[in-house]
């Protein structure tokens, strides 16, 4: 980018005075130009999808789609200045260098400061992939278990709360989830899950399984010294041996 192009702006909150207080701060920069604004994930995935921004002011708690669970689905990011109410992500953004992290309220001489470091690393050409793919992996370590799961199947994008998952099968790469509604394939690999499910809610019964301890019926003898469980649903998994001891601890 040459350093007198204006630097294409895209905003996504879904509280309208925080928006309006940024197209505010942002017409006192000649060198910026606001392609849209968005009031949730959704919208502004669309918008950036279509319109190509140099850079989004993206808030992290919002409704439907949260701003990480937008860059996890995001092929291209932008440059990323986040926005928000809530301090504690704070730390996790600046120890893989993202790029700036706004705390509401932010003063206009403080959006100043992130802007201008912003611009400073679009007309660089900053590897920002690679820092928000470290912001992701960093946010996932949070001592928090997952309450849904988000998937894009080419331009669409599936929410799935985990109540609704039943069993979850590795295959390779990507993860299956089996639901009431459906299976639906995710590129994350067992091991992330393995960290990220609640133990109370799901047990791993195989290195290709994962199953909702409510939607087992039961465990039956298979072959000789080999087990499996059968679910509500009459699907019947296979159980390893270190499964079987995890549900004979569970159901013991």
């Amino acid at each position: 980018m040459t350093a007198n192009k204006k630097i294409k702006v895209i905003i996504i909150d879904d509280e309208k005075l925080a928006r309006e207080i940024i197209k505010s701060y942002l017409k006192k920069f000649d060198n910026a130009e606001l392609l849209a604004e968005c009031s949730d994930g959704f919208e502004g995935i669309k918008q950036i999808n279509e319109q190509k921004p140099d850079l989004i002011f993206l808030d992290i708690q919002m409704p439907k789609l949260t701003g990480f669970e937008m860059l996890e689905i995001l092929e291209e990011p932008p440059v990323i200045i986040f926005t928000t109410a809530f301090d504690q992500y704070a730390l996790k953004a600046f120890e893989v260098n993202a790029t700036d992290y706004l705390l509401k309220p932010f003063s206009e001489v403080r959006f100043a400061e992130a802007l201008n470091k912003a611009i400073k690393l679009i007309t660089n050409v900053p590897p920002v992939k690679q820092e928000l793919d470290g912001l992701v992996k960093s946010v996932e370590k949070r001592n928090e278990f997952l309450d849904r799961v988000i998937i894009k199947s080419g331009q669409k994008i599936q929410i799935i709360p985990i109540e609704a998952i039943r069993y979850i099968e590795a295959q390779d790469d990507y993860t299956m989830f089996y639901t009431e509604k459906g299976n639906f394939l995710k590129q994350k690999t067992m091991k992330y899950f393995e960290g990220n499910l609640n133990p109370a809610e799901f047990i791993r019964i195989h290195r290709s399984y994962f199953v909702k301890l409510t939607a087992i019926k039961h465990i039956e003898l298979f072959e000789k010294e080999s087990y499996r469980v059968l679910l509500n649903d009459g699907v019947k998994l296979p159980v390893s041996k270190s499964g079987y001891q995890n549900l004979k601890e569970i159901f013991k």
